[in-house]
């Protein structure tokens, strides 16, 4: 059976992913098998060539492995080898659960960047950032490793150490140091502000549809009677994960259409993913948080419901991920990762290296409160009217009303969730304020446009 992912692949970058119980099927090559023999042969006198006459003697694995490693990793990025262990941790990783940093990275100009942090993890808590550039560990040069060495150095015992000289723009290298520890990610969390829902999903792991689900049932049977006014989906940060999970939360909250395809060099290779028609918060409007962190299967959501207009996307331009890796077992020697084809999004467009482009820009940025000069009203001037109308449009005695709707409001000054619900949202992040805002806006005005 074939399985699908979207893995961030030994806590590399998130990966569009399939897996083979077998190695790949030949196909049309360029070239004739003559210069193919002609190359092994090559291949095969080096190899000789290094066992007899380096200066210090060699494993014979470990060379293979090495060429292996480079044939692939000589391809694109995303394509190289991943010996027995490595593949077990890539298997691991997938189910939620995992031993290291929780960092997500990848490799650019021979060093190791961070793509993002993972929520609660030492990476996360040290103040790790995506775009962070790793140029030593523990004092060694990055530089000369491939991805598979650097994360290996950086995975050990739980409580144990490790160094990172991190380079970050606009900023002198400084160095941090992280202790290891074991990595349960938590999928999916949520909460509501007023009548608007928050789902977060840090990575697309195996519980993620299922977590998603749950927290939505949990806050619909919290309002009550009360009715969702929206739903925030924070995709920030978020690497990527199993390509049925990303299927599945798009499905979610689509009735009908394709939610992504993949395209290989062979047109039978064509597969298209479709929604199956049932939309659990039934059309409520809906805002996608996404940022240069949020990578392959968080674009294939957020790519999903901005096609088909079924969400408002917020924040700054996707990572760009949008090649298709396939994991082909190595029996007892491992697996390798190969890149077989792009994905695409409903209305057709590839991402690669392009990202995602959100419907409104927003920058990440500090909100403060700042105290207003008080300025008298007309209710302050000396033999002013009395307001004649209660807030509610009712008759009866207008000075007392309006003295109680002032009242009213300075309760909820300070809870930007507002409605009386006690939870005050985080003035640090602006891209969720801005979120919330535009949903209790368009809440406010369908309540209005039935009334």
């Amino acid at each position: 059976m074939m399985r699908h992912l979207l893995l961030a692949s030994l806590a590399a970058v998130a990966l569009l992913v399939t897996t083979e119980a077998g190695p790949a099927q030949n196909s049309n090559t360029s070239g004739n098998s003559g210069d193919t023999y002609r190359a092994l042969s090559l291949f095969g006198d080096v190899f000789e060539k290094i066992k007899q006459d380096y200066v210090e003697p060699v494993n014979d694995d470990k060379l293979v492995e090495s060429a292996i490693n480079g044939m692939l990793s000589s391809l694109d990025p995303h394509s190289g080898y991943l010996n027995a262990k490595s593949f077990q941790d890539m298997q691991v990783q997938t189910r939620g659960e995992f031993g290291g940093l929780g960092i997500e990275v990848t490799m650019e100009n021979g060093l190791v960047k961070v793509v993002s942090p993972i929520d609660d993890t030492p990476a996360a808590k040290a103040g790790l950032k995506p775009g962070d550039l790793i140029t030593h560990l523990d004092g060694q040069p990055v530089l000369g490793m491939t991805l598979e060495d650097a994360v290996e150095k950086m995975r050990g015992p739980v409580n144990s150490s490790i160094k990172l000289t991190i380079r970050r723009e606009n900023q002198q290298p400084f160095d941090v140091t992280l202790k290891r520890a074991t990595i349960k990610i938590q999928a999916v969390r949520s909460q509501l502000y007023g009548n608007v829902a928050y789902v977060r999903i840090s990575s697309f792991s195996e519980l993620a549809d299922e977590g998603v689900k749950n927290a939505i049932k949990k806050m619909k049977e919290q309002l009550g009677d009360k009715k969702l006014g929206g739903l925030v989906l924070d995709l920030r940060n978020n690497p990527g994960g199993l390509l049925d999970q990303a299927v599945a939360v798009s499905d979610d909250f689509l009735d009908r259409g394709e939610i992504v395809s993949t395209r290989g060099r062979r047109p039978e290779d064509m597969q298209r993913f479709n929604a199956n028609g049932h939309d659990l918060i039934a059309g409520v409007p809906m805002v996608v948080l996404i940022n240069g962190g949020s990578a392959s299967a968080s674009e294939i959501v957020a790519g999903a419901l901005q096609d088909h207009h079924r969400a408002v996307l917020i924040g700054t331009r996707s990572f760009g991920k949008g090649s298709v890796q396939t994991i082909i077992p190595l029996g007892n020697h491992g697996a390798m990762r190969l890149t077989t084809a792009r994905y695409y999004t409903p209305s057709g467009r590839s991402i690669q290296a392009r990202g995602i482009e959100p419907d409104i820009v927003v920058e990440q940025a500090k909100v403060e409160h700042v105290a207003e000069q008080q300025i008298p009203s007309e209710r302050d001037l000396r033999g002013a009217l009395q307001n004649d109308t209660p807030p509610d449009g009712k008759s009866g005695n207008g000075a007392k009303n309006n003295e109680g709707a002032q009242k009213g409001k300075s309760a909820t000054t300070g809870s930007a969730a507002g409605e009386g619900d006690g939870k005050s949202l985080d003035t640090q992040d602006y891209q969720l304020a801005r979120a919330i805002d535009l949903l209790r806006g368009v809440s406010l005005f369908n309540q209005k446009a039935i009334n």
